[in-house]
């Protein structure tokens, strides 16, 4: 990745965040924060959302799920297939354990994922968007995504897909809180920055019988152990280790007496994966090796195998574009090289139909020590972050649309 600050279509001042909005925004995030809502529960956000665009003269469309919405700017411009900048809405189902004077005020609910700052940032833009479009300085269409349900496997991202929300986009762009980079900075990373994420439950069935005679029916504790046991250290054998492909059991439960033989055991787990090819391959390599262990114990097995969400895969001038927008604002020094995390994040559903990229959103104030991390109940941001996100996202509306198709 370039790491020229000097971009030879560097956007000027236009599309920085004006003074006045930063309170405003800081106050619209505070208010989400009070007010979590869970995936497709998120009314009072929506509406929250809505309103404040058409106040500013847009017209967003609540999508078809209920919650979430789109909001198109500069369509009439006839410059092209549209930029979409992405935000997920939802909160999670953990206590807000701040003292703070915007803590939840909905018990066993909390924005400790940030998504509350994603869909600040995406509303300051589309705001800030909406006033060069006006003044004709918007060279590219832009639709604002307000996604419901992230939290929720297999996503939200996929019925807001279904809901056509990227009809007409050619790119689409997103950022994440990162508790680990400083506020006023941003990670990038070309390829995947994210990890597959896929749940797994298995049950084994046998006849059962009397410990006396395990060699008359199926041994099903041993059976499941060895699944427990060798199906992991199978997939290890099958795949490039370098494609990270894991099988980890949660739960494994079986009998109720020392001297019966149980006629079933229930395992659980997640499959996690690096790679977005072996990740398309990892539902059969597993069913594969369950059924050979299963099998070769006398069990009979039945799996549910739930499809997560893939790895986030960032396109490579999709992130040069954001690496290009945060140097234009702020300099090259504010991009940091980040890793590719084990978590999961269903931005990745978009990836799979047209170009893009997430950027790590620095969070963290300024030479903090301690590292508040993502989902749990103490999780706050420096609220500085907000315009960063903000600005980062309207530089790359403008350098994007000055770049040939």
């Amino acid at each position: 990745m370039s790491r020229d600050a000097d971009h030879p279509h560097a956007p000027d001042l236009a599309g920085t965040l004006p003074e006045e909005l930063v309170p405003e925004l800081t106050a619209f995030r505070r208010d989400l924060h009070r007010h979590p809502e869970l995936g497709n529960q998120e009314f009072r956000t929506t509406a929250a959302i809505k309103d404040r665009l058409e106040r500013a003269g847009l017209h967003p469309r609540i999508l078809a799920t209920g919650t979430g919405l789109i909001c198109d700017i500069g369509t009439d411009t006839g410059a092209g297939d549209l930029l979409a900048l992405r935000a997920d809405i939802d909160a999670l189902p953990i206590p807000d354990t701040k003292t703070v004077g915007y803590a939840s005020t909905i018990p066993g609910r909390a924005h400790a994922c940030g998504h509350d700052v994603h869909t600040t940032v995406v509303l300051g833009a589309g705001l800030v968007l909406a006033d060069l479009a006006r003044s004709g300085r918007l060279p590219r269409p832009v639709r604002l995504i307000f996604q419901p349900a992230e939290e929720v496997l297999p996503g939200g991202a996929a019925d807001a897909i279904e809901s056509d929300v990227l009809e007409g986009v050619g790119r689409i762009l997103a950022v994440h809180c990162d508790p680990r980079v400083d506020a006023g900075r941003i990670g990038l990373r070309t390829g995947a920055i994210t990890s597959a994420c896929d749940r797994l439950e298995v049950e084994l069935d046998g006849p059962g019988g009397h410990t006396a005679r395990p060699h008359l029916t199926t041994d099903m504790v041993t059976a499941a152990s060895r699944v427990a046991l060798d199906v992991p250290a199978l997939i290890g054998r099958r795949v490039d280790a370098r494609s990270g492909l894991s099988v980890t059991w949660g739960r494994l439960e079986s009998g109720h007496a020392c001297n019966v033989i149980p006629q079933r055991a229930e395992l659980s787990g997640t499959v996690r994966c690096l790679d977005l090819d072996t990740w398309r391959r990892a539902p059969d390599l597993v069913h594969a090796a369950i059924d050979e262990v299963a099998t070769l114990h006398g069990a009979k097995s039945q799996i549910n195998y739930v499809r997560g969400v893939p790895p986030v895969v960032n396109e490579p001038a999709s992130t040069q574009l954001l690496h290009d927008a945060m140097a234009a604002r702020r300099g090259s020094a504010a991009v940091e090289d980040t890793e590719q995390s084990l978590g999961g994040e269903d931005f990745s559903w978009y990836l799979e139909h047209v170009p893009g990229a997430m950027a790590r959103l620095g969070v963290r104030p300024p030479g903090e020590l301690s590292r508040l991390d993502l989902h749990r109940g103490d999780f706050d941001v420096d609220e500085r972050a907000i315009a960063v996100g903000v600005e980062l996202f309207t530089a790359a509306a403008l350098l994007d649309g000055d770049r040939p198709a």
